[in-house]
């Protein structure tokens, strides 16, 4: 059995053009064009959350946790939502929902009572903790954004903010699930 220092180092990932020129090898139909804008996205969104990642876990939290501080900060002043409603904006099984509660609530980034009105309901609600996470990975983020960012204009910035923003849309209009939680999930 080799070493592991014996293997072969994993083959890097193919150029776009290289993966194009592939797909319209084995599907001649294909518009370049699309593909390019396609693919490009798919990537450049899987290599941000890579760096999101590295950036929450020097925080000690996960890109998962963010997610969930995130929809709590984003509901507003007190940052309290239900776990159902938190699993329906992320796109989660209300199982795989508990489990992060369970974590996060254990970290000390939020807290999970019963509601006073409605003993059935739970709430869940940042803590200062959570916020203060929150925080500083909006700041590591802003950093890198802005860095992503930096050889676009305002103009050009704006221009691909708008095309993003329909294309998003065009998504959320036509597949039923784009809003967040799959229908089979419910």
């Amino acid at each position: 059995m080799p070493e592991p220092s014996d293997a072969a180092p994993a083959p890097a990932e193919p150029s776009l053009e290289e993966q194009i020129a592939a797909y319209q090898r084995e599907f001649q139909d294909l518009d370049p064009q699309v593909e390019q804008i396609v693919s490009a996205l798919q990537r450049l969104n899987r290599r941000m959350n890579v760096a999101y990642g590295r950036q929450t876990a020097t925080l000690g939290m996960s890109n998962a946790e963010w997610e969930v501080l995130k929809a709590l900060v984003v509901s507003g002043a007190p940052y309290q939502l239900g776990p159902g409603e938190l699993a329906k904006r992320l796109g989660l099984t209300p199982a795989a929902m508990t489990h992060r509660i369970d974590r996060m609530a254990s970290e000390g980034l939020v807290t999970r009572e019963r509601d006073e009105t409605n003993r059935v309901r739970v709430i869940v609600e940042l803590t200062h903790e959570g916020r203060e996470k929150w925080l500083e990975a909006m700041r590591m983020a802003t950093v890198f954004e802005e860095e992503l960012l930096q050889d676009l204009s305002g103009r050009e910035r704006q221009l691909l903010g708008e095309a993003l923003t329909h294309l998003l849309r065009r998504v959320e209009d036509t597949q039923p699930d784009a809003e967040g939680r799959l229908n089979d999930l419910n």
